[in-house]
């Protein structure tokens, strides 16, 4: 509406001189937040909703399951690649009506086929506020931080009966770390004596897991907060850099700098068919895993790719810098005899650590989440990607006033030919590594969730074999 309507699109002179007024400034602000909005409403749901599709007790339906999230994102790319070529082409030479008019249509359309499909769904349970349960775990745990937990771990408090006190989630078995919430669990003989303890004083080792599932998760979660930071350079330093270098394809046709983000696109969406149909079938005749990798390698291996997309832009950079210093062109306002195009490797690498990374991580807090808190873990999953963009824009800050002091120009002044951005490609490359080397410590702490049903079907499998 702000680009159609008149009274909310504002008056421009010779179509480049606009001059808004704060009701269509705030119009435009509103359009935005809804975006967010909705965004936050849609992504963390959408995975495990999907995923929640497929029935784990069916062996067909549980391979079907490893791949849904790799063709989940692949199909998330394909929407970019359409949004940044085909929409991008219509909001520049038909207009910005029809290039939001689209979208707007075709977001309709997918409500009412959303709407459409719902008695084919299948809907777990509301099992109420996860936060609720943790926090009545937390104070549980402290009103009895006097009590000693027992050696027996059968003593501490759980239902008897197959189902948890909480709707729609499987029980958890027991583990060893953070003993301290198991207090949480232990029964005294006050307990004993109410009718009804209240939760808040008294809750089930299944809740008490939970807790401890997040507490686990937390670690994981952090490390993928700098691999979002080289994410975030796609659409910050990878366009600088781009700016300086010859767009220029033939004698007519000119790439936009921020238009070269659609390699990043492209490799997603040839990492996913190459990953799930080619690698993951090889690596699963070697390890004799149904999924190839183990997600905490999987997440690992995007990790190290993100390193070498670091490096391969602090090598152009390096060369870049090579040939304004060889030509002098410093002040040059001109683009450089270097063509935009030695930038897609670095796009295309970190298009390749996203479906190792990014897709893992996605599979991996749906999966190890506890059954009533798998959106939740989805949508802390996706805070990684925020809050890499804000460590990207504080990295800048730091970087900005550390190296510009004493009249110098710093590592990225205006001119980046009398720059060092290369420095700043060197940072992120040696807290890409360094966070590598943290993540195999977590990841070698970790221990994966045990359900009870899963638990089982572990030691049937094991009377099996003895058998």
């Amino acid at each position: 509406m702000t680009a159609s309507v008149n009274g909310l699109r504002p008056e421009c002179t010779n179509g480049i001189f606009c001059h808004p007024t704060q009701g269509q400034k705030g119009a435009v602000y509103a359009a935005l937040y809804l975006i967010a909005l909705g965004t936050g409403g849609i992504k963390p749901c959408v995975s495990s909703f999907g995923a929640d599709q497929f029935d784990e007790s069916d062996p067909r339906e549980k391979k079907s399951k490893s791949s849904f999230f790799n063709w989940f994102y692949f199909s998330i790319n394909i929407g970019a690649l359409i949004a940044a070529s085909v929409l991008v082409y219509i909001q520049t030479n038909v207009g910005w009506g029809w290039g939001f008019g689209i979208p707007a249509v075709c977001m309709a359309i997918a409500v009412v086929f959303f709407f459409w499909g719902t008695p084919l769904y299948r809907n777990q349970r509301p099992a109420g506020s996860p936060l609720t349960r943790i926090a009545q775990v937390l104070v549980a745990s402290v009103r009895k931080w006097q009590v000693h937990v027992p050696e027996d771990t059968s003593l501490l408090h759980e239902l008897t009966d197959k189902e948890s006190a909480i709707v729609g989630s499987r029980k958890m078995e027991h583990s060893n770390q953070f003993k301290f919430l198991d207090k949480a669990c232990v029964e005294t003989e006050e307990d004993k004596t109410v009718g009804l303890v209240s939760p808040w004083r008294l809750c089930t080792v299944t809740q008490v897991e939970e807790l401890k599932s997040i507490v686990r998760l937390l670690p994981l979660w952090a490390g993928g907060i700098i691999f979002s930071t080289v994410y975030g350079q796609m659409s910050t330093m990878f366009v600088l850099q781009g700016n300086t270098l010859n767009p220029h394809i033939g004698s007519h046709f000119k790439i936009p700098a921020a238009s070269l983000s659609i390699f990043d696109t492209l490799s997603v969406i040839v990492w996913v068919p190459f990953y799930d149909r080619i690698l993951v079938p090889l690596v699963r005749r070697i390890t004799g895993r149904e999924r190839g990798f183990t997600q905490l390698t999987r997440m690992g291996i995007g990790l190290v790719i993100s390193i070498f997309a670091m490096v391969a832009a602090g090598l152009l950079e390096v060369a870049r810098l090579h040939i304004i210093h060889r030509d002098n062109l410093y002040d040059s306002r001109d683009y450089i005899p270097m063509s935009i195009f030695w930038q897609v490797p670095q796009y295309f690498l970190v298009g390749a650590a996203e479906v190792f990374t990014f897709i893992g991580q996605l599979e991996f807090f749906y999966d190890q989440a506890p059954d009533a808190m798998r959106s939740m873990c989805s949508a802390l999953s996706l805070t990684t990607v925020s809050l890499g963009m804000y460590l990207s824009s504080l990295l800048v800050t730091i970087v900005t006033n550390i190296t510009a002091r004493n009249g110098k120009l710093g590592w990225i002044p205006d001119n980046l030919n009398r720059g060092h951005l290369d420095y700043f490609f060197w940072l992120l490359a040696i807290m890409s590594f360094v966070n590598f080397l943290l993540y195999l410590l977590i990841a070698k702490w970790y221990n994966y969730k045990k359900t009870a049903d899963e638990l089982d079907e572990t030691k049937l499998g094991d009377a099996y074999e003895k058998h």
